[in-house]
C-alpha cells in the first residue's frame, strides 16, 4: 500500500490532521490502538478565556476561527451532532471580582469574549450572591462521540489499523518511510502521552497531567449553561452534568481514584446545594508541556518524521490550529511559530 501520510494516533490532534489531509486530497492511513484516552474523557469545552485570571487563551481568536468550522465539517460528513453551543457563566464571589470582570471585558483582546452585563443568579440550588459573568461564543464538543464516530468512519474506508505501532519496524529513508507493507512520504505522530514510548521524540519535555471527571445526575439544577466556579459544571442533557477536573502531576495511570472523587465533590459543595447522584468517573493523561505550548515539528535528522502533540487542557480549540500549521510546514515550507516549534527544546 502506498500513501502520502501515516498518522499515528486518532485523538483530537490526529483527527484534526486527517481533516487537513482530506481537504488537500492527500492519501493516508491511521494507526490507533485506543490506548490514549485523554481526548475521549475530556470535557470538550471550548472557552477562549482563562477564567481564573480573566486573561485570553493563547491565540484564542485564531484558534476559535479555525476549530469550530472544522467540527461543523465533520458533523456534516458523519451525520452527527458534536457542537453544543452554550454560554459559560463565571461565578463571581465578591464585589472585587465583579469589578475585575468589568475591567477585563473592556480590554481589546477580551471584549469579543466577555459580556459587559452581569447576570443575576435566580437558581436556588446555586450559591452565587454576586451573580455571574458571561463568556460568549463558547460551547462543548462531544469528544467521545467525535472519536468513536471518526474511528468507525475510517474503519469503514479501510483507513484505520487498530494495532499498536511498532517503532522498530519503521524504515526511514530520504524520500519515504516504510512500515510493514505501507510506504508513505511522511509520518506524523499524534500520540498524546503515548509519545513517551516513541524513540524518535521521547526526549521532548512532555509531562502528562492526569485529569479526572465525574458524571452526575442532578434533576433539580436545570441549567443550560456551563458554570465555572471551583470546578466546571457542564450540562450533558437529560439532567446529567460533567464535574471537573482534577490535576495530578505524579499519577500516570488512567485509573479513576477515590481521592479525585472526594476532591471534586468537596469543590462542588462550595456552590451547589441540591441532591445528585454520581453516575460515573473517568480519568486520562493530558499531554502537557512545561511552557504550556504544543509540540509541533520535524525530527532533527529524519526529515519525514513529524510530531503533533502537547495539546494540554484545551485540545478541542488548539488541535485544528496547530494541525493546519504542521500541514503548511510539511507541504509548503511555511515556518512554524517559534512558540510551538520543537526546536525550542532541541537547541
Amino acid at each position: 500500500m502506498n500513501a502520502d501520510y501515516i498518522v499515528v494516533g486518532c485523538g483530537l490532534a490526529g483527527i484534526a490532521f486527517c481533516e487537513q489531509l482530506k481537504k488537500n486530497n492527500k492519501t493516508f492511513v491511521v494507526f490507533d490502538n485506543n490506548s490514549q484516552v485523554s481526548s475521549a474523557v475530556a470535557g470538550g469545552l471550548y472557552n477562549p478565556v482563562i477564567l481564573k485570571r480573566f486573561t485570553p487563551v493563547w491565540k484564542s481568536g485564531l484558534q476559535m476561527d479555525r476549530s469550530i468550522p472544522l467540527y461543523l465539517d465533520i458533523e456534516k460528513e458523519l451525520g452527527i451532532t458534536l457542537d453544543h453551543k452554550m454560554p459559560v457563566y463565571r461565578l463571581l464571589k465578591s464585589v472585587e471580582e465583579q469589578n475585575n470582570w468589568f475591567i477585563a471585558s473592556d480590554k481589546p483582546n477580551l471584549n469579543r469574549w466577555l459580556s459587559t452585563n452581569l447576570i443575576k443568579n435566580i437558581n436556588s440550588h446555586i450559591d452565587a450572591e454576586f451573580g455571574f459573568g458571561e463568556v460568549l461564543e463558547t460551547g462543548r464538543i462531544d469528544t467521545p462521540l467525535l472519536i468513536k464516530s471518526y474511528r468507525e468512519n475510517l474503519k469503514e474506508k479501510d483507513l484505520l489499523i487498530t494495532e499498536s505501532f511498532n517503532y522498530n519496524n519503521l524504515i526511514h529513508s530520504e524520500g519515504s518511510v516504510i512500515y510493514n507493507s505501507i510506504t508513505a512520504k511522511n509520518i506524523v505522530f499524534a500520540e498524546g502521552f503515548g509519545v513517551k514510548k516513541n524513540p524518535f521524540f521521547k526526549k521532548l519535555p512532555l509531562n502528562g497531567t492526569k485529569g479526572e471527571l465525574l458524571i452526575i445526575h442532578a434533576p433539580e439544577i436545570k441549567i443550560d449553561f456551563v458554570l465555572k466556579s471551583s470546578v466546571f459544571l457542564i450540562p450533558l442533557g437529560e439532567d446529567n452534568y460533567i464535574v471537573g477536573a482534577t490535576y495530578n502531576w505524579t499519577d500516570k495511570t488512567n485509573d479513576s481514584t477515590p481521592q479525585a472523587k472526594k476532591e471534586l465533590l468537596k469543590r462542588l459543595k462550595t456552590f451547589l446545594n441540591c441532591e445528585y447522584e454520581v453516575m460515573d468517573q473517568v480519568a486520562g493523561i493530558r499531554p502537557t508541556v512545561s511552557d504550556r505550548r504544543p509540540l509541533v515539528g520535524v525530527h532533527e535528522t529524519h526529515k519525514n518524521l513529524f510530531i503533533l502533540n502537547g495539546l494540554g487542557t484545551r485540545g478541542v480549540m488548539i488541535a485544528p490550529y496547530i494541525a493546519n500549521q504542521l500541514f503548511e510546514f510539511i507541504e509548503h515550507d511555511a515556518p512554524l511559530e517559534k512558540e510551538i516549534d520543537i526546536k525550542r527544546f532541541l537547541r
